[in-house]
C-alpha cells in the first residue's frame, strides 16, 4: 500500500483549516479522501467541488441513486470509500 503524506487536522491552517471545517460540517468528519489533499489546499477546494456538483447539483439521477453508483463502483475498484 502506497503512503501519502497528509496534513493532520490538528495541524491545518488557514485555507486547509477552514475545508476541514467545512468537511466535518457537511460529513461529520474529515474522510480519507479528502485529507489524501491536504497538501494541495487549492486542489482540494476544486475536487470538494467537483464532489458536490457531481453528488448534488443538477441532473437526471437522484442523490440516492448516484450515492448507489459511487458504492457499486468503489465496490468493484476494491475502494473502502
Amino acid at each position: 500500500m502506497a503512503r501519502i503524506r497528509i496534513v493532520p487536522e490538528s495541524e491545518a491552517t488557514g485555507s486547509l483549516k477552514d475545508q476541514y471545517d467545512a468537511a466535518v460540517k457537511r460529513a461529520g468528519r474529515v474522510f480519507r479522501i479528502v485529507a489524501l489533499n491536504s497538501l494541495r489546499p487549492d486542489l482540494l477546494r476544486s475536487f470538494i467541488g467537483f464532489y458536490v456538483t457531481l453528488m448534488r447539483g443538477p441532473g437526471e439521477l437522484s442523490r440516492v441513486q448516484r450515492e448507489a453508483l459511487a458504492v457499486v463502483t468503489s465496490k468493484a475498484n476494491h475502494c473502502h470509500y
